[in-house]
């Protein structure tokens, strides 16, 4: 049986969106993932750091998966940041059992932290990089390793919506990611990016995935895009899933030893 346009977009808009957890989407979205599987990658670092930071957690969820399940295999010291207090409350409630503590700390800096704190810092789609102060919080040696959205990101979807923003698909290239990196006295070890295929099935998957990831459509709600949104379900309708692309950049950067 189809389901009609406000059957779609009133489920999506009761639909949880806390944290990263995008299970609600399962069945209605798709998204190819980089090859390099970024929590893999975590989970191998976390084993092997002794002071741990990771920023802009969001609900915990990452980190969380990336842990190793022996307590002695974590690292001795590890701390969480976010800033949004729904999020805070979720990586609290999965890291604390984990051992990691969550600190409430604003996107603006700077991190509150001492200088070489920690030897590894993380991140995941991080909203904002703040190079200075990863430097800064890294003991020298230490390791950034983190997974960024890359430029144009679901392109498609935010021309659907906004228009042609030509001025606006240049933001967060690698190359200008690698060069803050550097300008903030790190020396850059690694950067990949690749883009992937997304194929949202239905309206209410749209409806979700713009207010989970804020940032896409800036402002959106269904009152406010309504005539676009009608026009998406029919597009859907009648051609099948619409399809974007996502843009992730692999980054790994190291603060220079002492001497």
């Amino acid at each position: 049986m189809t389901r009609t346009y406000e059957e779609l977009v009133g489920e999506a808009e009761s639909a949880p969106v806390e944290g990263w957890d995008f299970s609600w989407l399962r069945g209605r979205a798709t998204e190819e993932r980089p090859s390099w599987g970024y929590q893999r990658q975590m989970a191998r670092r976390l084993a092997g750091a002794s002071a741990a930071l990771d920023v802009q957690t969001g609900g915990g969820e990452v980190p969380a998966g990336a842990l190793p399940g022996e307590p002695g295999a974590r690292p001795p010291v590890m701390v969480a940041t976010e800033s949004w207090p729904p999020d805070v409350a979720g990586a609290t409630r999965l890291l604390h059992p984990r051992g990691v503590v969550v600190v409430a700390d604003p996107v603006e800096p700077p991190l509150p932290f001492a200088d070489g704190a920690f030897d590894l810092v993380t991140s995941r789609h991080p909203a904002t990089v703040r190079w200075s102060e990863i430097a800064r919080v890294l003991r020298p040696g230490g390791t950034y390793s983190a997974q960024h959205v890359g430029p144009a990101s679901v392109w498609e979807l935010v021309e659907f919506f906004l228009g042609a923003r030509p001025e606006a698909r240049r933001e967060r290239h690698p190359d200008d990611e690698a060069a803050g990196a550097r300008a903030a006295g790190l020396e850059v070890v690694d950067v990949r990016c690749e883009r992937l295929r997304v194929e949202f099935l239905d309206v209410g998957a749209v409806v979700c995935f713009l207010r989970k990831v804020i940032r896409t459509v800036p402002g959106f709600t269904v009152a406010r895009y309504g005539d676009r949104l009608r026009e998406l379900h029919e597009r859907i309708r009648a051609d099948g899933p619409f399809v974007a692309h996502s843009s992730r950049t692999l980054i790994e950067a190291r603060r220079p030893s002492d001497g």
